[in-house]
């Protein structure tokens, strides 16, 4: 039996994409857990006083996911998606153990090495598998729908944390909550997540053939040969940068303060709860204002806030509101480097890259955390901040002054501009349901009309469908047309359902949405083009020599269908 031909799209994928997205708030969950009480658990448990030294658990967690991302994105094409995001699930199974039966501040940094780890390779695969699923049209959309699942994730396992630590010993919560999240996150993925290999595979059909590039290539091209990719890894570190010291410092600087255990779980809590809740929005938005103004805006956003809560000096409502700041900021930014990033690389080039870009990310947090512990123990907690707000606000200027591969949108838009994928996008919501081939098939059993828009010379080299009629793109308006002099009476009627097809289902939604001008309620086309009919295995057949030859091209009827209890057979030439 020939298996089911991979399909792009949300709502093609809706099933696999909605369990990927529910996993990844199990991923950061496991973060979520430590960001209000670790640094607290190491200052009282274990008695340390230098934030340099308390913070060298972030470094850990850091180092390990940079590096595992960078594994992830070499691995993910030949080891495969699932079996990396199950590798990095059941290195988070020890890390409960670590912490429970920790003797010393050293163990909790070696089960940060496993969690980040567990970070880099399962956070990695949910966000290419996502991308892998929903393909090129939807992504800004589908990645903020990832990110904002996740740092949900954080953000609910944080303010849990922060409210419990008045009833339960920290270190308590941390581990039982580690082991739970864990063992159910090993589950769902052995027994239920489906890799996405054959996606990417099938979005390739669009860009024809890519050369495969070392993960040299990649990291040289992600880190100074591009400037757009260039210019998001340096974005992404400072991000994740400022976020060690909001993860690591802010507590102990609320705490030196005042404030209580609970009033940190808040602010420790509401800082990712906008920053996941806004990404629904802002990953749909770069969709459609472009990943530029979001990225910038983001990076500024995110050093105000940073001031801001210097200049509260500490008090509970202003680091509230700080916190809301920088999760908005946060929320700008962090789906859309994803988004751009993905842009600027080919399908299958883009786990390599993906992995690139999150290793600088998250290389941050090392940056951040030895730059904010430091500095904390040099100056202050609040020259620490100050550095960091500056260092934030001098990347938002770096990708301002960046010129980005990225068209910008806006400003075509203010033009009266539109590219083609606005296009593509207006054409096939006017089209009628759009058909794979299976449901193409079925369509022409049931006296639907298939109409080859390719040349005669690519379906010479590729084949044809059998049944189909063939009139290229160039004179399709005129043959269909009833009221055309040149029309071909056997393409004419109106009530007829119609499948267009081109090589890989791009041209032909165009020319649908122009069939539907001319009056065809029921033109549509198939996705993927003829390169997905052969690939579900659909007949085809070779075309014939004097195809062509006519006096007029788009002339003639189709080949006759036979209907027969096994189905459909077409008459052989």
């Amino acid at each position: 039996m020939t298996p089911e031909p991979a399909r792009l799209g949300l709502r093609a994928n809706a099933g696999q994409f909605s369990l990927l997205v529910g996993l990844n708030g199990f991923v950061g969950a496991m973060v979520g857990l430590e960001r209000s009480v670790l640094p607290l658990v190491g200052e009282r448990d274990f008695g340390l006083e230098s934030k340099g030294a308390i913070l060298s658990f972030v470094v850990a967690f850091g180092i390990a996911k940079a590096l595992a991302n960078l594994a992830a994105g070499g691995l993910a094409d030949r080891v495969g998606r699932k079996r990396l995001l199950v590798l990095g699930w059941v290195l988070a199974l020890p890390v409960p153990v670590l912490i429970a039966l920790a003797p010393n501040w050293g163990w909790i940094v070696a089960a940060n090495v496993l969690l980040g780890a567990n970070q880099g390779l399962a956070w990695s695969m949910t966000v290419v598998m996502k991308i892998d699923l929903v393909g090129p049209v939807r992504r800004g959309l589908a990645l903020g729908m990832n990110e904002s699942a996740g740092y949900l994730g954080v953000a609910a396992a944080a303010f849990a944390t922060g409210a419990l630590a008045a009833s339960f010993a920290p270190r308590t919560l941390v581990w039982v909550g580690a082991a739970a999240i864990a063992t159910l996150g090993t589950a769902i993925s052995i027994f239920f997540v489906r890799d996405t290999g054959a996606h990417v595979a099938r979005e390739q059909l669009a860009h024809g053939r890519a050369e495969s590039q070392t993960l040299r290539a990649a990291f040289a091209r992600a880190t100074v040969r591009e400037p757009m990719l260039r210019a998001c890894s340096q974005a992404g570190l400072v991000n994740n940068l400022n976020d060690a010291l909001a993860w690591g410092l802010a507590p102990l600087y609320l705490a030196a303060h005042g404030a209580s255990a609970t009033e940190i779980g808040i602010v420790a809590g509401i800082y990712p709860a906008v920053w996941g809740a806004g990404q629904l929005l802002t990953g749909w938005l770069s969709d459609h204002t472009g990943r530029k103004p979001l990225i910038t805006a983001g990076m500024l956003v995110q050093a105000g806030a940073l001031v801001l809560l210097v200049a509260g000096g500490g008090a509970f409502a202003w680091a509230l509101v700080a916190a809301v700041f920088l999760g908005i900021g946060t929320a700008l930014v962090y789906p859309t480097l994803i988004a751009a990033v993905s842009d600027g690389v080919q399908p299958v080039e883009r786990a390599q890259v993906v992995g690139v870009y999150r290793f600088w990310r998250d290389f941050g947090f090392v940056v951040g955390a030895l730059v904010a512990g430091l500095v904390a123990d040099a100056a202050g907690a609040d020259t620490a901040i100050v550095i960091v707000a500056a260092l934030t606000a001098g990347s938002g200027l770096w990708v301002v002054l960046t010129r980005w591969t990225e068209r910008d949108r806006t400003a075509d838009r203010r033009a009266g501009r539109r590219n083609v994928d606005d296009l593509l996008a207006d054409a096939r919501r006017k089209i009628a349901p759009r058909l794979e081939p299976e449901q193409a098939h079925q369509a022409q059993v049931s006296g639907a009309l298939i109409v080859d828009l390719r040349s005669s010379d690519e379906r010479r080299r590729s084949g044809v469908v059998p049944g189909s009629i063939h009139i290229p793109r160039s004179v399709l308006e005129w043959r269909v047309d009833p009221e055309c002099e040149n029309r071909n009476p056997a393409a004419c009627d109106l009530d007829r359902e119609v499948i267009l097809i081109c090589a890989d289902g791009f041209s032909s939604s165009l020319a649908a949405a122009s069939l539907g001008e001319l009056g065809f309620r029921r033109a549509t086309d198939l996705i993927g083009g003829f390169n997905a009919w052969k690939l579900a295995g659909l007949p085809v057949r070779a075309a014939r020599e004097s195809e062509g030859g006519r006096r007029l091209p788009g002339m003639g009827e189709p080949e006759p269908v036979e209907l027969t209890e096994r189905g459909v057979e077409w008459q052989s030439a």
